[in-house]
């Protein structure tokens, strides 16, 4: 037999994905504050996740190493990130993780097993969608922010009687539709059916709330989650994640989150650095992300767009794909740097251009990226 084209399909593949307008490739860039330079052009940078644009200082490497926490990567710098950490968002304990997306998988694996039931809403990360389906929970997805959907779920589950945990799952800000989960709401059907909450924060943590503690604390509910993950590549700028919580819950992720085990630990220096951002002048950034969001927004909203967003991430939904794609090479060409999102981030025909709005932004680079998106609007709708 001949196995020579056993590649072959991968040309099939591709060629359906350029044709959905689906298609994605790197580009190499430099960024830089709130520029990001991409073949020699500088752009203004409207998809960054830096959202305090907290100014940088020197990292000091002074540890290489290439083991699990829970071999010999376990540096004494994590004690001091992770006592901070928890006292932020009120816990008894936090546990940091490579990345967000591994602190997603590690607590939800950690903490659901089979015969458990996870209330999850339909617009939640695809970290979360990948932990729910890797517990062995049953997984229910509730219409988003759909509060009576939700509870009606959990209320059948609880009159079945049924044994096991019941969880609901949710994001503090969602990442591609920019708008707050309603805490409120969710803390009063937990309460109500006995479930567990679990709050991905990693768009709303430093940002939203008293002193950056997160949208649950915006909404006067923080004492009523039960498990926070969060990011700290996000608004501090740093690298990792982390899950805050009961220290029973922490004790469980260190034992049996795959992610958590079964990995390289996050450099020490990185969990320095990640404090050291920590300990900074974050209100200061916070109040000027406050103040460049809003201009955003109501200029947008003044040229005609549909926002439906107040948070730090605005989309500006297309709909079309291959509309969404070019419009960002049109906003490119006048010197605006923001990434068209599509499927499968996003359901089809709901392509949007995910503005990401930083402290890093002048009032000036508002306005030059206003006029662009004035001509884009001309253009397209």
């Amino acid at each position: 037999m001949d196995f020579g084209h056993r590649l072959d399909f991968t040309d099939t593949a591709l060629k359906n994905i350029r044709q959905d307008g689906l298609y994605r490739s790197l580009r190499y860039s430099k960024v830089f504050k709130q520029y990001i330079t991409i073949d020699g052009h500088r752009l203004i940078n409207l998809s960054s996740n830096d959202y305090l644009g907290i100014p940088t200082t020197t990292i000091k490497s002074e540890q290489s190493q290439s083991s699990s926490r829970l071999i010999s990567g376990n540096d004494s710098t994590y004690e001091g990130l992770e006592s901070a950490l928890a006292e932020h968002k009120s816990q008894q304990s936090s546990l940091v993780f490579p990345t967000g997306y591994m602190a997603n998988i590690g607590v939800i694996q950690a903490i659901a097993q089979k015969g458990d039931l996870i209330a999850s809403d339909e617009l939640n990360h695809a970290s979360i969608i990948d932990a729910c389906r890797l517990s062995g929970a049953e997984v229910v997805v509730y219409a988003h922010n759909n509060i009576d959907n939700l509870y009606m779920l959990l209320k059948d589950r609880m009159e079945s009687q049924k044994t096991g945990n019941s969880f609901i799952v949710t994001e503090g800000v969602f990442s591609m539709d920019g708008d707050y989960s309603n805490m409120p709401g969710i803390v009063d059907v937990a309460s109500k059916t006995g479930a567990i909450t679990v709050v991905d924060d990693a768009h709303g943590d430093f940002v939203a709330g008293r002193d950056g503690r997160g949208v649950p604390d915006m909404f006067g509910v923080s004492n009523k989650v039960d498990v926070y993950t969060s990011s700290l590549s996000k608004a501090l700028g740093a690298f990792g994640g982390y899950v805050a919580s009961d220290y029973r819950i922490i004790q469980l992720c260190i034992n049996r989150s795959r992610s958590f085990i079964y990995t390289s630990a996050l450099p020490g220096f990185m969990a320095g650095y990640a404090l050291e951002r920590f300990q900074s002048d974050r209100e200061t950034r916070r109040i000027t992300l406050v103040e460049r969001t809003k201009q955003m927004v109501n200029g947008l909203t003044e040229i005609g767009y549909d926002i439906r967003s107040h948070s730090h991430i605005i989309p500006v939904v297309v709909g079309d794909e291959k509309v969404a794609v070019d419009m960002s090479k049109l906003l490119f060409k006048k010197g605006i740097f923001v990434q068209p999102i599509r499927y499968p981030t996003v359901p089809k025909k709901q392509a949007r251009l995910r503005v990401s709005i930083t402290a890093w932004l002048t009032e000036a680079d508002i306005k030059e990226s206003l006029k662009a998106f004035k001509v884009a609007f001309e253009e397209f709708f």
